[in-house]
């Protein structure tokens, strides 16, 4: 054991490892600021359509990466998924089923096109979507599973696509946090009826606050289009002619700036070799947790067929097997200079703004919704998920080079807090009769 595992915690007194220090992040090359300058210089900063040198040029870029499927440039990932449902026609009183573990967008999409979200629980492992737990919560009023590639990590598409087929219904994906994620060797958003991308600042595709939607269906697209991108689009040659009476400006003004439409098209270019560098950096931090024997932080099971991109890094804390709570552990690591955290906070389906029987706030778009339709959401309907919320332990993961240094660091103060479990263990019960 290396002193530095041996000495006191810095949550009680001792000195820290030290900060883990994270790179400027996201990164833009010199030559995605010259573009963005010159945009500015000249004013044109707004993405009406297709006809934006810009915007062109984005979708083209991404669409090539997709395999050609349509593209449809977005100003957020919650506003891509939104899109997606509208343009498969998803509406008032439909159910899409998703799951409980994630960002509300994944759920705020389906509210804000008055549907209903229905939630199907997670493998407690993971927190990804269990295929085992939707064909029960199909019923004739279901349209589309909502499909969530947490953390970057993908869900298994063999199955949720071959239970969407026998039911005859859409899939939708979320692949805000798992640009460059593959199953099979399939990027991610190519399974989908149609799939939504965030590229906020944070995401591996990141802009400032930016987004897409792709999908292989034309109509789908068209349709997605007028739900938030005005006339322009109906411009293009291919949209269809019978719509054409119907295009106002009636939308959700969604459209992407020309500033962030070059800044995608230059940082797509890049995307690649930094998923490459992630996840050469997660397999040199799990060599160095396997060699100092760590018990208590352990990696999720995942599928062999799934290739992650490493938006978060994830692990599950064994509260039982370390005789700690889990927010214990992370005040130990976050006083070493490790920011853990755990990324979501509650099932979904326990968040009061959903509660329409007992909710008293502020008024929402969806309460008499779930009142008329009587969807009543009970935490332990997804005890799994109540699981993966108490055990999960997450790090926003940038380092999009490689970064030994930092990993071995990482390493250090894991193996310190959990050589010094007594010490911890005894902190928790001086504080619970405090």
């Amino acid at each position: 054991m290396s002193r530095s595992h041996a000495t006191q915690l810095a949550l009680l007194g001792g000195k820290p490892v030290g900060p883990v220090e994270q790179p400027v992040y996201p990164y833009f090359t010199p030559r995605a600021l010259r573009r963005v300058e010159q945009i500015m210089r000249e004013g044109r900063v707004l993405g009406l359509g297709r006809e934006v040198p810009e915007v062109r040029e984005a979708e083209d870029a991404i669409s090539r990466y997709h395999g050609g499927r349509h593209v449809l440039a977005t100003s957020s990932g919650h506003s891509s998924l939104q899109l997606a449902l509208a343009g498969l026609d998803i509406v008032e009183g439909d159910e899409v089923i998703t799951t409980p573990y994630s960002w509300g967008a994944s759920t705020s999409c389906i509210l804000h096109q008055n549907a209903i979200p229905i939630f199907a629980d997670v493998d407690k492992e993971t927190g990804l979507i269990d295929p085992r737990e939707i064909e029960q919560r199909i019923t004739p009023r279901t349209r589309a599973i909502l499909v969530v590639h947490v953390y970057g990590y993908p869900a298994n598409m063999t199955a949720l696509t071959r239970i969407a087929r026998r039911h005859g219904l859409a899939v939708v994906e979320d692949c805000s946090q798992a640009h460059g994620a593959t199953w099979k060797g399939v990027g991610v958003g190519n399974f989908g009826d149609a799939s939504g991308f965030s590229c906020m600042g944070g995401k591996q595709l990141g802009a400032t606050e930016a987004g897409y939607m792709v999908t292989p269906d034309r109509d789908v697209y068209y349709r997605a289009c007028m739900s938030g991108q005005y006339a322009a689009r109906a411009t293009e040659a291919e949209f269809p002619d019978r719509w054409r009476p119907y295009v106002d400006s009636l939308i959700y003004t969604y459209r992407i700036t020309t500033i962030d439409a070059a800044l995608l098209t230059e940082q797509l270019k890049k995307l690649p070799r930094e998923i490459t560098a992630r996840r050469e950096n997660i397999k040199t931090l799990r060599s160095l947790l396997d060699d100092a024997d760590v018990k208590y932080l352990t990696w999720p099971k995942q599928s062999k067929q799934g290739c992650a991109s490493h938006y978060m890094w994830s692990m599950n804390f064994r509260s039982q097997r370390a005789g700690i709570h889990r927010n214990t552990f992370l005040k130990a690591v976050q006083a070493e200079g490790l920011p853990m955290m755990h990324s979501v906070p509650s099932p979904i389906p326990s968040w009061p703004r959903l509660q329409w029987q007992t909710y008293r706030g502020p008024r929402t778009t969806w309460q008499q919704i779930l009142r008329r339709a009587k969807v009543v959401y009970r935490k332990e309907d997804v005890p799994n998920c109540c699981y993966k919320v108490e055990h999960s332990t997450e790090l926003l993961f940038r380092f999009y080079k490689t970064a030994k240094r930092s990993m071995q660091r990482i390493a250090d103060i894991v193996s310190k807090v959990e050589s010094n479990i007594d010490a911890l263990r005894k902190f928790e019960r001086d504080s619970a009769t405090d």
